[in-house]
């Protein structure tokens, strides 16, 4: 464990770097066991070799286990049974990742990425607490990166549909960045998420690190959801990233004026799958995972029965039970339908909606569209 985090910490060394060196030598141990004309023959930077030669970052890295354990932390390496198979199988996968919270019942289930801009829409934002809260709900891990926007609106949206989420950064695990989203981090850990990072302890938030993060949303990923990006969003890189892995990439559409939507609808043309909602993401899915969570299918005729059999709560009041018979669990029925159909006032409406809303009984989408709760 030592000679992996010395590895880790040493100067020169990235996940490339790392892979050449243990492809070569076998382990950690055996990159500290080699002598210098093999390390020399590598290329690496002369005080890279110097650092290895001299295990200068060993004593270092007994302190760092130390103080991981101290925050409630753990170190997985590459070659442990702990590490996520699925960043394993990438090319060049960080030989450390620290890690907290409940990281292994994050890793058990499928685990989808949902990035995006983080000078986002309210329609961006809405779209990805959303869709990250119908999938979490359904048992699959949401990953994302812990920036501001579209990332921060996915972690909310799977803590709020009380399933797992996973924050990886690009800071050290005892760095929160931005600072604003410390109340977050709380959040997802007292909820079952985990927080993941491949930086040692004291990281600042350099920009050159976050590309290193993207490759981990993907990696540890079916596949990635692109919410908003704009023409230059470091969210297209993560979308580039999971197509080089194998991974699916989706987005989801926006409007063509908006500066914020140039990127997602330029995946979607070059062959992105398009998604409106939940259902759109988990079809992507290995077979297996996706017919494990999606409703088998019914025919038109049977859905109108389920829709008329199905019985609503026993308390709701007369206008409320009008509206929650009106909509459908499986179909977004949009506020002008609804005023047209019920009959009912404006206002009646309006009070219905909020208090079928507050009880959790319907979803409020975006563009004044609901749906009734499965």
């Amino acid at each position: 464990m030592i000679d992996w985090i010395a590895l880790n910490m040493t100067p020169g060394v990235g996940p490339r770097a790392a892979t050449k060196l243990l492809e070569r030598f076998g382990s950690a141990s055996g990159v500290f066991h080699a002598r210098r004309g093999e390390l020399e023959s590598l290329r690496l930077k002369p005080e890279t070799t110097e650092s290895i030669v001299k295990r200068e970052f060993h004593e270092k890295a007994v302190t760092e286990l130390e103080r991981v354990k101290e925050l409630g932390g753990d170190v997985l390496i590459l070659d442990d049974g702990s590490y996520p198979a699925m960043l394993r199988e990438t090319d060049d996968p960080p030989p450390v990742l620290y890690v907290k919270g409940d990281w292994q019942a994050c890793f058990e289930q499928p685990c989808v990425g949902v990035v995006g801009s983080r000078q986002c829409s309210t329609y961006g934002e809405n779209a990805s607490e959303m869709l990250a809260r119908d999938l979490a709900s359904r048992g699959i891990t949401i990953v994302s990166g812990l920036a501001r926007g579209i990332d921060a609106a996915a972690h909310i949206g799977a803590v709020r549909g009380h399933g797992r989420t996973i924050a990886v950064m690009g800071t050290g695990i005892d760095n929160v960045y931005p600072r604003e989203n410390n109340g977050l981090v709380r959040e997802i850990l007292a909820n079952g998420g985990c927080l993941i990072t491949q930086f040692p302890l004291g990281t600042p938030p350099i920009a050159e690190n976050f590309p290193y993060r993207n490759r981990i949303i993907s990696g540890l990923s079916y596949g990635v959801l692109i919410v908003e990006a704009n023409e230059r969003s470091g969210s297209l890189i993560t979308a580039r990233l999971a197509a080089e892995q194998n991974r699916e990439v989706m987005a989801v559409p926006g409007n063509i004026t908006s500066g914020n939507s140039f990127g997602t609808n330029y995946i979607i043309k070059s062959g992105a799958k398009l998604v409106q909602q939940w259902q759109d993401v988990v079809a992507e899915l290995p077979s297996e995972i996706a017919a494990s969570i999606l409703p088998p299918k019914v025919d038109e005729e049977k859905r109108d029965d389920n829709k008329q059999k199905s019985l609503a709560p026993a308390d709701l009041n007369d206008n409320e039970r009008k509206i929650w018979e009106l909509l459908a669990a499986d179909d977004a029925t949009h506020i002008d339908v609804l005023l047209e159909t019920s009959k009912l006032s404006f206002g009646d409406l309006n009070n219905a909606l909020v208090s079928l809303d507050i009880r959790d009984l319907i979803r409020v989408l975006p563009g004044k569209n609901y749906a009734r709760r499965m």
